[in-house]
């Protein structure tokens, strides 16, 4: 197992290092120090060819006037914050409006645009890179100064995992994620339409049409929303259910797991032979299928265009602060936050 450096640009003076981590069976992660962005992930189809399975760019320069928080860290809040602001003991925070009115995705930078500083970790069946960003107290408009750690380790059982932990001095909100886009097809072959997804959940958020929660939790069974049995993506983006409309045609919405604590995620596509099987903490995975993608930039000599990856992404329940009957996101100086998500690739299918 090894760890390759390359240059990959430069960014407020500060060199951008992108990282390849390699396992044993040929199996590879490449990831920046800006953003602790996933700028390739490299795995075998049913016939043992090796392809990307993630969308990112070649160019550094892309992911800054391009990006949709390609492979990104999201932080301190993933998702939207409903009219930039919340209170907390009384006290009124505002922050950056970048989806105006709202707040997206930590705001106008977040930690998907900082610098992190970076470590090694390199182990007999194991290699990784550890990040490290303080978060100092008001960026963004949050409280408190916020350290964060986030792992990323590949094994040699091909499985990336990813552990988030964070220690604030003052009462905040944090809920954190990976914004990767998966495309198993292989090197953008197709989109991804006729991947298939299974999860057990009973229950999604409904959408206002600013796409923030309204607060109500909808049954998903006869709907599109419903994975327990597996279903093809193309089933839903086809369908003219009105939250399916509301968000661009496709998915954009948290899907609640059954249970608590650990839960599984089935990702395949059967022309490639390839699954992606996601294993995770969190209480939610927000399901996107790059309903909004479409624009004048390719990603690796594929134009870009609507569809073409989906979002897994783990996490807390969006807007939690503005909804007391979620799971909280509010992290306490005596608390420690931790999650983890592990993504581990196979070479086969499930069915429908």
């Amino acid at each position: 197992m090894k760890i390759v450096e390359r240059e990959f640009g430069n960014y407020d003076s500060e060199l951008v290092i992108e990282y390849t981590l390699t396992n044993d069976f040929g199996m590879s992660v490449s990831c920046l120090n800006y953003g602790c962005v996933i700028t390739k992930i490299i795995v075998p189809d049913r016939n043992g060819h090796f392809e990307n399975v993630v969308l990112g760019f070649d160019r550094f320069e892309d992911y800054l006037e391009w990006s949709p928080y390609f492979g990104a860290v999201i932080g301190r809040v993933a998702g939207r914050i409903k009219d930039a602001q919340f209170q907390l003991d009384g006290e009124k925070y505002l922050l950056a409006a970048n989806d105006y009115p709202n707040h997206l995705h930590g705001g106008q930078k977040g930690f998907s645009s900082v610098i992190w500083k970076t470590e090694k970790i390199e182990q007999e069946n194991m290699v990784g890179m550890k990040y490290f960003y303080r978060s100092m107290d008001g960026e963004e408009g949050y409280p408190g100064n916020l350290d964060i750690a986030v792992t990323y380790l590949l094994s040699n059982t091909n499985e990336l995992s990813i552990s988030y932990e964070a220690r604030t001095d003052h009462k905040t909100l944090i809920n954190l994620t990976n914004h990767s886009y998966f495309n198993l097809s292989g090197n953008l072959k197709r989109d991804c339409s006729e991947h298939i997804l299974q999860l057990e959940s009973d229950r999604f958020l409904e959408l206002g049409l600013d796409l923030i929660p309204t607060g109500k939790m909808l049954e998903s069974k006869n709907t599109p929303f419903d994975f327990n049995q597996g279903r093809f993506l193309l089933s839903g983006m086809k369908s003219s259910h009105p939250q399916i409309v509301l968000a661009g045609n496709g998915y954009d919405h948290p899907l609640l797991f059954k249970k608590s604590g650990e839960n599984t995620i089935m990702l395949s596509d059967k022309e490639s032979g390839r699954s992606l099987r996601v294993t995770t903490d969190q209480p939610c995975v927000v399901l996107y299928t790059s309903n909004q993608l479409e624009g004048p930039f390719s990603i690796s000599g594929v134009r870009a265009r609507n569809y073409l990856g989906v979002c897994l992404e783990t996490q807390g329940l969006p807007d939690a602060v503005h909804h007391p009957e979620f799971s909280t996101v509010i992290l306490h100086p005596e608390e420690v936050y931790y999650s983890k998500t592990k993504y581990r690739f196979f070479s086969n299918t499930i069915g429908v």
